[in-house]
């Protein structure tokens, strides 16, 4: 745990971060303050950074003997919708209330003079998140097994809460939501790039050509993968918590199935940015056609246009990486070394795997 300000990162107060370039993720002296105000803990404050923040950030924050979690967004500017922490906590409230493992929201913070931004704090849940290594009460394959059992198996019961039920209804609107994301995303490329990649149109043009009837609507995470997923720190496999819910809304399920098997490896698969859990094509984990046919089996949904979905999540993907990539050619991410300048060849390898997916690959 860090004690003291990090440099850029992290200041005590706002004053330390004037003359700075860029303004600091955390200042200590109001998070302080506005945890104070709640009584949430006492006394001086730790951190740590939790997970790569890509997108959002999150810190481990404790106080005495209590422990918290704030999660925030980056850096200003942000583009028009995205980052919203006030709506991911709500959806996380109303989804608590349907047994859905989320953390409790403790506080949210709309005062951009505290951090800047809106951010939440919420509860600390123990478990372990399944990345570039595999727990060690996990690591057989019975238990690998289970596990990549249990996502899907949490898939399905997030999929299968009724979608209209109380206040959930009000978290988006799932007529047209296929045709709005390829269109909305379709815009979103030439104002997050500086640079020119045929494939962006030309898959575009495609799933825009073969968008498929949706059958259900369901609450639909956006982000589903392992990496996304807390276990259980004994065995068996079990899921404890589901994890970033920006992209949370209502619409149609099998966007959720085709982001998690288009991003899961698997003996064999291309790697890309999205390929978050590469142990998953380790021997003992379930394939991509394992997982369909696990959630055909409990889900009345006809899986044959499945590859559109695919398709779709790794074409998104692209154009939010490509952003990364930009903000990081800008300066925006300074401390990121590695993961915005892979993003070069990164996008193009997103649009490969997305274009195999189509069959409309030129190889």
């Amino acid at each position: 745990m860090q004690t003291i300000p990090d440099g850029i990162e992290i200041t005590a107060t706002h004053a330390d971060a004037r003359g700075l370039d860029l303004p600091p993720l955390l200042v200590l002296e109001p998070v302080i303050e506005f945890m104070d105000a709640r009584g949430l803990g006492s006394g001086p404050l730790s951190w740590a950074r939790i997970g790569d923040g890509q997108s959002n950030i999150t810190y481990r924050i404790d106080r005495g003997s209590d422990v918290f979690v704030l999660r925030r967004g980056p850096r200003p500017p942000l583009p028009k919708s995205t980052h919203d922490m006030v709506r991911e906590a709500r959806i996380q409230q109303l989804l608590g209330r349907h047994y859905v493992p989320v953390p409790e929201i403790l506080a949210v913070c709309e005062d951009h003079s505290v951090l800047g931004v809106p951010f939440y704090i919420m509860s600390f849940m123990e478990g372990v998140v399944i990345t570039d290594t595999v727990p060690a009460h996990l690591d057989s394959s019975a238990q690998r097994a289970a596990a990549s059992a249990a996502a899907v198996d949490t898939l399905i019961q997030l999929h299968q809460i009724p979608a209209d039920a109380g206040e959930l209804a009000t978290i988006g609107r799932p007529e047209g939501y296929l045709r709005r994301q390829v269109e909305r995303f379709s815009t979103l490329w030439d104002v997050n790039t500086t640079r020119t990649l045929p494939d962006v149109p030309r898959i575009g043009a495609w799933l825009e050509q073969n968008i498929p009837a949706s059958q259900a609507t369901a609450v639909i995470h956006g982000d589903f993968r392992l990496g996304n997923l807390m276990f259980s720190r004994d065995e068996p496999a079990r899921v404890t918590g589901i994890l970033d819910w920006e992209m949370a809304t209502l619409g149609d399920p099998l966007t959720d199935l085709g982001y998690l098997t288009a991003t899961y490896a698997e003996p064999g698969s291309v790697p890309t940015p999205l390929e978050l859990t590469p142990v998953t094509g380790e021997p003992g984990f379930l394939d991509r056609a394992q997982l369909i046919a696990r959630y055909r089996d409990r889900m009345d949904l006809d899986l044959e246009a499945l590859p559109w979905y695919q398709t779709l999540a790794l074409w998104k993907a692209s154009i939010f990486c490509e952003a990364i990539y930009t903000r990081w050619l800008h300066g925006e991410r300074p401390e990121d070394t590695v993961f915005g300048p892979s993003l070069k060849t990164g996008v193009p390898q997103l649009l490969l795997a997305a274009g195999q997916f189509a069959g409309t690959s030129r190889g």
